[in-house]
């Protein structure tokens, strides 16, 4: 390495060092069971107030799908003590911005206000919580808003249906098997007793995390937490159902005909562990390793230097239960869809049968040491990972502490991951084509 590269790349692993620094954090229950954590950091003027829930699309009624998410959007038209259509209005005439996003596990509302608003914002998230209003005229402008999204995110755009393909063919017992936005002929079918029945059971203190992170005081937010949470009573347990896949015994060859797209697209999914097993951060590793930059090998193999692939990619496409590792690519030109997972498969088998080198090693723990620090540079960012991290990872300073758990991790152990997951004999190849007139 010459000297001024040597420098400028020391330099930035220690500004790096220095910029990851501990996220200090208290956590306690309320009696009624929510679960609370506070990160104070006086150094800017603005604070998160935000909830996750511990419901999601997996929690649903195979016969009831997309509720998890149809409440996402239900949950914004006002409460007792806030008018229908005035949530948003609320918040950014006082300065702020909120929004909320659903997975398959968790669904998670936020805001972000200047200090001053610590109060409203958690008078609102009370409110939602407290004195929801779910009624038919809110049913039905919520059903049409979320008719709308599928059109627009999945229906009607390129490459929209893939994920959820490929989870249908992945999964055959787990709800993982259907997609977070759900079925819109469940949705238009479902009563608004159902609705009102899925908010009883889900949107209780005892399956919540309520986060604050920002600016301000402990003990004032502790009181005003007690002031407006406490009362709320605590719901009925929640038992989580379990289920077990069967190990894929392929492999399976699925295809899907899309109309908005002109390129195809080979997707090929092997079923993994949850995202809290050490299995599934060996992965994410492996990841990186083939396609994250520039400099990754499916990158310059396929895309720079054989020129076969417009775009390849693998992530590992992690869940609280299970996990889905995805490898795929656009074939470029005259070369196909089996060309691609030729390729691809040589360089699994390369990864199953040596280590890499110790330079692409060191070239991954730099990569995610970047990550861990980027991860926490906002308090948007922070806010969201104390909760995912307390909620479905069951250990709060993991916030503090995952990139132990990247940097223990050896080059043996990328090959043996490797080795056991990655097997054409349990994956799903999936061809996504353009649609045929």
């Amino acid at each position: 390495m010459k000297p001024f590269y040597a420098f400028t790349a020391i330099l930035g692993l220690c500004l790096g060092t220095l910029q990851a620094q501990q996220v200090d954090f208290e956590e306690y229950d309320l009696e009624n069971g929510l679960h609370v954590i506070l990160h104070q950091d006086n150094t800017a003027p603005v604070v998160v107030t935000s909830v996750m829930y511990h419901v999601g699309s997996k929690d649903e009624n195979p016969a009831k799908t997309g509720f998890a998410h149809f409440f996402e959007h239900l949950l914004f038209e006002g409460s007792e003590n806030i008018e229908r259509g005035e949530f948003f209005k609320i918040v950014t005439s006082n300065g702020g911005y909120n929004n909320a996003n659903t997975t398959q596990d968790r669904t998670y509302y936020y805001e972000l206000f200047p200090s001053n608003q610590l109060a409203l914002g958690l008078w609102l998230e009370s409110e939602r919580l407290m004195h929801p209003i779910i009624n038919q005229i809110g049913v039905d402008t919520q059903k049409e808003v979320v008719q709308e999204e599928r059109r627009l995110r999945v229906d009607n755009a390129p490459y929209g249906q893939l994920i959820e393909n490929m989870f249908k063919n992945l999964f055959s017992n787990h709800p993982y098997r259907w997609s977070v936005i759900g079925s819109l002929d469940h949705l238009a079918s479902a009563s608004l007793e159902d609705f009102q029945e899925f908010n009883k059971v889900y949107y209780v203190p005892n399956n919540a995390t309520l986060v604050l992170a920002g600016d301000f005081e402990k003990e004032e937010a502790k009181k005003l937490i007690e002031d407006y949470f406490g009362p709320i009573p605590r719901g009925k347990e929640i038992v989580k159902k379990t289920y077990d896949e069967a190990p894929i015994d392929g492999p399976i060859y699925a295809q899907f005909e899309d109309a908005n797209i002109q390129i195809p697209l080979i997707l090929l999914g092997y079923r993994t562990p949850g995202q809290a097993s050490r299995d599934a951060y060996v992965l994410n590793m492996i990841s990186s390793y083939l396609s994250s930059g520039q400099s990754s090998v499916l990158q310059k193999k396929l895309v720079d230097q054989k020129q076969m692939a417009l775009q390849i990619f693998a992530f590992n496409y992690s869940l609280e239960d299970y996990g889905a590792y995805l490898l795929g690519g656009l074939p470029l030109g005259d070369h196909s869809m089996d060309d691609l997972v030729a390729e691809i498969d040589v360089e699994i088998e390369k990864l199953q049968n040596d280590l890499i080198s110790e330079r692409d090693y060191q070239k991954l723990q730099n990569q995610f040491e970047n990550s861990f620090v980027s991860a926490n540079s906002s308090f948007e960012g922070i806010a969201e990972n104390l909760a995912s991290y307390n909620q479905l990872f069951g250990d709060t300073n993991l916030i503090n502490t995952e990139i132990e758990i990247y940097r223990s991790i050896t080059r043996e152990e990328i090959r043996e991951v490797a080795k056991k997951y990655l097997q054409k004999q349990q994956r799903v190849e999936l061809k996504y084509v353009p649609k045929q007139d």
